[in-house]
């Protein structure tokens, strides 16, 4: 239940329509009458949290689950995917193609552009190309002859089929400064910071206690549940990571039981 938490409390980068894509309402879920099934944690997180998405939509009465992860080729070649498609439930039935992200980014003060200020914590990964492919590729294929086709044989509609998007974010700001402006997303998706390892290093982070979570308990939000390591045992298992070119989630438990999240990154 933890995963279906942390996605439903994760906030949506924008609400409404900003950059020509239409942000997905989700509906209020019902948790006391949700029965969540097992997410296997050895898929990817991305896996994991189509698995979560895919169990709300079953679950809300607002939409009906017409299909999802819709495979679309041309011969023996997958040229790409559909996400989810949706019915509304109401008189009108309306049909959604809809795209899902849920990212993890930093906000680097360093970059001038608002919205390429949002990079992954390996650099690896940015917003801003994400948006552009969702817009330039994820949804320009439902109206290829390819998907047409494959709709068709799946006896899923193909006509007036409207399309929106549900962009989930983690944002963390930079340590020690002033967050930067990311106009004209939400702010209130800001839950952390990051830093780089010299500021862990010199820091005054020594009176902590710390975990490291695995990818999949990235979604969650720092408990007392897990088996927290000291400052210098941290330390080196940050250094390990960072030699794989790695940046690790640290949650910190203070002495006085408050609880916080951030980034340490290897570059920089």
């Amino acid at each position: 239940m933890k995963h279906i938490r942390g996605f439903i409390n994760s906030e949506v980068l924008w609400t409404g329509n900003q950059f020509g894509l239409e942000q997905f309402e989700i509906p209020l879920i019902d948790l006391q009458t949700f029965k969540t099934k097992p997410i296997p944690t050895n898929l990817r997180l991305g896996h994991q949290i189509e698995h979560i998405f895919t169990q709300l939509l079953h679950h809300c009465n607002e939409y009906e689950l017409l299909a999802h992860s819709i495979q679309i080729k041309n011969g023996n070649d997958t040229i790409g995917e559909l996400d989810y498609l949706i019915q509304s439930a109401d008189e009108n039935q309306r049909t959604i193609h809809l795209e899902l992200s849920y990212k993890f980014y930093l906000l680097d003060p360093d970059i001038s552009e608002p919205i390429h200020r949002l990079v992954g914590p390996n650099r690896r990964d940015m917003f801003f190309t994400k948006l552009d492919k969702t817009k330039d590729k994820q949804l320009p294929l439902l109206f290829t002859d390819h998907s047409k086709r494959t709709l068709i044989g799946k006896g899923l509609p193909t006509e007036n089929i409207e399309q929106q998007v549900c962009f989930k974010a983690q944002l963390f700001a930079p340590y020690g400064q002033k967050s930067p402006s990311i106009r004209p997303l939400n702010t209130n998706c800001i839950v952390g910071y990051w830093l780089r390892f010299s500021d862990f290093e010199n820091g005054d982070f020594k009176a902590n206690r710390f975990y490291l979570p695995r990818k999949y308990e990235w979604l969650h939000n720092p408990h007392a549940l897990v088996k927290f390591s000291s400052y210098f045992d941290t330390l080196m298992e940050i250094n390990l990571q960072h030699l794989n070119e790695r940046a690790p989630m640290v949650w910190m438990k203070k002495p006085d039981g408050t609880m916080e999240k951030f980034f340490v990154v290897w570059w920089g």
